[in-house]
């Protein structure tokens, strides 16, 4: 499972460089390149070669650098807020390197990551905005690449809306009250008629369109939106879960919703964990519906997540009476179910023509009371049964079904954190399911898939669930040869 373990070696920041010196030495492409990046930004840009090409010296010349041209000294550094060495020597690189690390001044050696206090970005301008995009030197192409796809989402009047935004900040700040009502005004600037304007062209209507906002500022309704964090794999949420994680207030979240989901949210919203596992539930559901209530009442934008789906055995149906009860408006956004990821992992059809047309979603605990529920015929008349949380029953499960008519030979796959690279995957038969309850090794959510469809599921990565059941089949397979 990926968490945030995949940290950054080099952090992301944005310097200030407005009438600061950025000193680049060399005087070939590569000094070239790096004052074209650094000529996007207001820097007093300071070329130092004792030997420049044309085309660098043209471009100082056209660009107001100055163009020092002379051989390298360290006295070329002493004012400088940055320092690129670019000279495609290594020896004067490396010395270079020395030098400004000696008088304290961060350091970028063109493809020479060892010299490097710094990585220079893949960079999208739409200034004041910009998109920095980095690889900590390990992929400039990827970095262009990314760059190429970022500038094509962006449009240009980007630069033009930030800007105005800039010259509204300090009214909002002075009239808006801090939080929700000043995250709903900038919302509405940035994805409303200010913005929609500002891409006409009509700089005099996005002025009024903003001012008209500032005057008519008030606090937005809260809003509760019940999100599907499917199975696990952050890739697999939905656009409209992200885009509803980059608005939200506060981020409410089970204990099986991972982390990597949870920190595609805003970074600055409030995020509330809630427990809600097997064993350890660290709210009560009353807590939490109170909780959700409360947010909503509050006028925040908050997000529910909830593993998979929130209308399977989410126990959306109480937070959704508890919020029209209380007045609150919500709404609910679906996600990738773990039966769909499982079945996924095993390349499983759960629906085969001519084999099966129906399915079945239950818990393994709908099998421990005094009568089969009426799934189980659906079951024994060919449906494909997915299981969820039916490890710890397994052997119920597997017991009350044959003992009521499913066959024993009944195809079984089980998939422990589907959709995860942590995943591990077995296949069996229904009589080898009690296998499950012993095997203290799998620590995370378990599907059990259950049908003749299964047969039709690709085994070659999964293990069997009986290894003895395994080895008989593969000593009676040679008796046979033999």
């Amino acid at each position: 499972m990926r968490h945030l373990e995949n940290k950054l070696n080099a952090f992301p920041v944005f310097l200030k460089v407005e009438g600061r010196q950025v000193v680049i030495v060399g005087g070939g492409d590569e000094a070239l390149a790096k004052a074209r990046l650094l000529g996007q930004s207001s820097a007093e840009l300071v070329i130092v070669a004792d030997a420049a090409e044309d085309a660098l010296r043209n471009w100082a010349a056209e660009h107001g650098a100055t163009l020092v041209e002379a051989e390298y000294d360290v006295a070329h550094l002493r004012d400088a807020a940055l320092v690129f060495a670019a000279t495609g020597d290594a020896a004067l690189d490396r010395r270079i390197s020395q030098d400004a690390r000696r008088l304290r001044i961060a350091v970028n050696a063109v493809d020479r990551p060892d010299l490097c206090d710094f990585y220079t970005p893949a960079i999208v301008n739409r200034a004041p905005l910009a998109v920095a995009i980095g690889t900590e030197g390990a992929g400039p192409v990827l970095a262009q690449i990314v760059r190429s796809r970022i500038d094509a989402l962006l449009p240009p009047s980007l630069g033009a809306l930030a800007g105005l935004a800039n010259s509204f900040r300090e009214a909002a700040e002075k009239f808006i009250p801090r939080g929700v009502a000043r995250r709903s005004f900038w919302h509405d600037f940035f994805a409303g008629a200010p913005a929609r304007a500002v891409a006409d062209g009509d700089e005099a209507e996005a002025r009024e369109a903003a001012a008209r906002l500032l005057i008519e500022a008030k606090p937005r309704a809260g809003h509760i939106a019940l999100v599907g964090a499917g199975p696990g794999a952050e890739d697999l949420l939905t656009l409209r879960a992200h885009r509803l994680l980059m608005e939200a207030d506060a981020i409410v979240y089970d204990a099986l919703v991972p982390e990597a989901v949870v920190s595609m949210g805003r970074r600055d919203a409030e995020r509330l964990p809630v427990g809600k596992r097997k064993g350890c539930h660290s709210k009560t559901q009353s807590e939490i519906n109170a909780l959700l209530v409360r947010l909503g009442r509050e006028g925040k934008r908050v997000v529910r997540l909830k593993s998979g789906d929130p209308l399977v055995f989410g126990r959306a149906g109480e937070e959704m009476q508890a919020l029209r009860d209380a007045g609150v408006s919500f709404e609910v956004v679906p996600g990738v179910t773990s039966a769909f990821a499982a079945a996924a992992d095993f390349a499983l059809p759960l629906t085969l023509r001519g084999v099966t047309s129906s399915m079945v979603f239950t818990t393994g605990h709908d099998l421990k009371g005094n009568s089969l529920p009426d799934w189980a015929k659906l079951a024994i008349s060919g449906a494909t049964v997915a299981v969820y949380m039916g490890r710890s029953v397994a052997a119920d499960v597997a017991g009350r079904l044959i003992g009521a008519g499913l066959s024993p030979d009944t195809a079984v796959a089980v998939v422990e954190n589907a959709s995860l690279p942590t995943r591990r995957r077995f296949h069996g038969i229904l009589a080898d399911l009690p296998s499950l309850q012993g095997r203290d090794d799998l620590e995370g959510p378990v599907m059990t898939i259950i049908g003749d469809a299964v047969a039709g599921a690709d085994f070659s990565r999964s293990e069997p669930l009986s290894a003895r059941r395994e080895t008989s089949r593969q000593h009676e397979k040679e008796e046979h040869q033999a």
